[in-house]
This record gives structure tokens, sequence and C-alpha cells, in this order.
């Protein structure tokens, strides 16, 4: 009797966009890359089809999906667990909402700069 261990599944982390109907979303995982020949760093996004068994996941929440058997001909992820509740709902994200949510430099405060802090009215 032979004992085989199954192969790590892939896990990534995106935000939903859509419910596509029952126990299905559409995920966003926003990643950037740096250009080939002019090295700037682009902005991309993967979508991928997810199953989500227990329709929890909303629009807006943050979302761990893990690579699984084809479902359909779309869905070969499914929902793992939700990370973070979207503080308010929206009808649908947009490139931009998703590309604002991906940390950049000029999102990052500089290291010299200094810091305030907002006054008390």
């Amino acid at each position: 009797m032979s004992t085989s261990l199954r192969n790590t599944r892939k896990t990534v982390i995106g935000i939903v966009t859509s419910r596509i109907g029952d126990k299905s979303v559409k995920v966003i995982v926003p990643y950037q890359t740096p250009h080939s020949r002019y090295h700037k760093v682009i902005k991309r996004k993967t979508v991928l089809h997810a199953h989500d068994e227990k329709n929890e996941a909303k629009i807006g929440d943050k979302v761990e999906v893990m690579e699984t058997r084809p479902l359909s001909r779309l869905k070969r992820w499914r929902v793992v667990r939700v990370t973070e509740h979207a503080v308010t709902v929206a009808a649908a994200l947009s490139e931009v909402d998703v590309a604002e949510q991906v940390p950049t430099k000029t999102t990052a405060p500089a290291a010299g700069a200094p810091v305030t802090e907002p006054t008390k009215a």
C-alpha cells in the first residue's frame, strides 16, 4: 500500500467584483510587473471565477481562493475564506477601484516626510 501526498495547491487573495449566480463569484487579483523594455511598473489584473459554496462572499470583500479541479467551464478556483469584509456595498467594482487598492510608491509615505496628525475640531 503506497501513501501518496497530494500536492499543495495555490492560494491567492483577491477582491470580489461580481456575483455571477448562485455559488459563483468573480475575483480580481491585482499585481504589478515591470515593463520588459522600459522598466516602468505596470498594474495588471487576473480575473478568476471561483466557487463559493456558502454564498458568504459579497461584492468588495477580500477573499482567499484556492486552486481546485474544474467545476464548470470557467470555475477552477474555490473560496476558502473571506479575509476582509467590504465597508460599503457597491453595485460593481471597476478597474479604477481595484487599481486604487494596489499599493504603489506614490501611496506609501516617504521615509523622510514628517507625519502630521489630524486636528480635532
